[in-house]
């Protein structure tokens, strides 16, 4: 099975991604986990992303399908795989689709996990974790049973991610709206682009993706 998942920063791609890839035997695949991996193996596309960055230039359209072709050829990819950030805008997904097609194939599922910008805003910026055990916590919906101490480790090393600052994740979002919300009307012009309430429980967001899916989606 061949899935996208859409949706901005910190509508819970990453954590769905995960459990979907257990559920269905499939691979998650991140293209900036995959450019490092084909700059370090040498590929012959990893040579030319290396140039390009190397240059401080972006690496091109071409350069990253080539990158997925590869990567889904692999033999852990038999059953499909997840993307998960790609593609970003309206000329990779076309480009993502005409590679498909020459393989005589196409994505299965493009799920966009909507949400609500300010709602999203508030839970980003509200969380922290311990930096000792890394359990997470929330101003408002989740904070330690003491201030400042964990509750898992009871360390005091408390820390916030800068990323996750309102200030920034607004930022994060208008980019998001602005450069890759396009591609949701190209799916669903082509009938393949299903949504599900992204900002839901964590479960039943996983729930939900399971009955599109056709499978059962543990929640863990």
């Amino acid at each position: 099975m061949k899935i996208v998942l859409l949706g901005p920063p910190g509508a819970g791609k990453g954590t769905q991604a995960k459990r979907i890839e257990k559920a269905l035997n499939v691979v998650q695949l991140s293209t900036g986990d995959m450019l490092r991996a084909a700059v370090a193996a040498g590929t012959d596309v990893g040579k030319r992303a290396k140039a390009v960055m190397e240059a401080g230039k972006l690496v091109s359209d071409d350069i990253l399908i080539a990158m997925i072709e590869a990567r889904i050829a692999e033999p852990d990819c038999k059953n499909g795989f997840i993307l998960d950030g790609f593609p970003r805008t309206v000329a990779q997904a076309q480009a993502l689709d005409a590679m498909l097609k020459g393989k005589g194939t196409k994505l299965d599922s493009v799920i966009e996990l909507a949400v609500d910008d300010a709602a999203l805003v508030a839970r980003i910026s509200g969380r922290y974790s311990c930096g000792a055990c890394g359990a997470v916590y929330h101003d408002q919906t989740k904070p330690s049973k003491a201030e400042g101490v964990c509750d898992a480790c009871g360390s005091t090393k408390i820390v916030r991610r800068p990323d996750d600052k309102a200030d920034t994740v607004a930022a994060r979002l208008k980019a998001y709206h602005d450069q890759t919300a396009p591609i949701i009307p190209y799916y669903r012009e082509q009938g393949v682009l299903k949504t599900v309430d992204g900002m839901a429980d964590m479960d039943q967001v996983t729930k939900a993706l399971g009955k599109i899916l056709g499978r059962e989606v543990p929640a863990v």
